[in-house]
């Protein structure tokens, strides 16, 4: 069975552990400068949303129909059976198809790297494999960020929903939008005033049935932006290689 989290923004206190612990999962920097930054990042895969005295998490929302791994023309992403969507940084060419596909403005770039990589929360899939929590889930001391199995959260999500109707907004978050996603959401106020598009914008069609179409209209573009792309990553790295290994060469005489 799928995997899954389930935020409850009703839970949550806003003491950004869950932004803590991901950072020294994912070996991010961390520290209070970091933590005031009210953005995701190529540096910051999640993000504590305050207004008021109402809190909301922003990650990556693994959709079990993922629209970066449809539009990625080298299978750089790819969704993993128990829930994870994952990026394989040896197969990425930087064409960024990814970051323009998702409908949760979620892949972010390493702009100012000169080897730069696409960054997003991967759900910290060697511990999901392991049989373990995420490390946000784990870290969450109110249990707003609840990591399990996917059919299971939704029907607790639906119960909490039901016995406490005046406490939330009548609606799972991640349940249907762009098809499900593996992560869901429980809030008291709308989810779109915290950045989330609405649930009327993105539909409950797989993004992929859109990109597929569009995709299918470039056949000849992919293969050779991908070929030129891939070139000048090769060359990147083969320079970083023949360096290193001068440097190495030379370090024995």
């Amino acid at each position: 069975m799928s995997k899954a989290l389930l935020y409850d923004a009703t839970m949550c206190i806003g003491c950004k552990q869950c932004e803590a612990a991901c950072a020294g999962q994912n070996k991010l920097p961390y520290d209070d400068k970091v933590a005031a930054e009210p953005v995701q990042s190529e540096h910051k895969y999640t993000v504590v949303l305050t207004k008021e005295d109402k809190f909301m998490r922003r990650l990556c929302m693994h959709c079990e129909h993922p629209a970066c791994a449809s539009v990625c023309p080298v299978g750089a992403f790819h969704k993993a059976a128990e829930g994870p969507v994952v990026y394989d940084v040896w197969k990425c060419i930087g064409c960024r198809y990814c970051m323009v596909a998702c409908a949760f403005a979620q892949p972010k770039y390493e702009w100012q790297s000169l080897n730069p990589r696409v960054r997003k929360c991967i759900m910290c899939p060697e511990r999901v494999q392991a049989g373990q929590q995420t490390a946000c889930a784990e870290a969450c001391p109110t249990g707003a960020t609840k990591f399990g199995e996917r059919d299971d959260l939704i029907k607790e999500a639906q119960d909490r929903i039901r016995h406490n109707p005046s406490n939330y907004v009548p609606h799972i978050y991640g349940l249907t939008e762009v098809g499900g996603t593996s992560v869901l959401l429980l809030s008291s106020v709308a989810f779109e005033q915290f950045g989330y598009p609405k649930s009327e914008r993105v539909g409950d069609t797989p993004m992929p049935e859109y990109t597929g179409r569009v995709m299918s209209k470039i056949p000849d573009f992919i293969p050779l932006w991908s070929l030129v792309l891939g070139g000048v990553y090769w060359i990147t790295h083969r320079r970083e290689d023949v360096a290193a290994e001068e440097k190495k060469n030379g370090g024995a005489q």
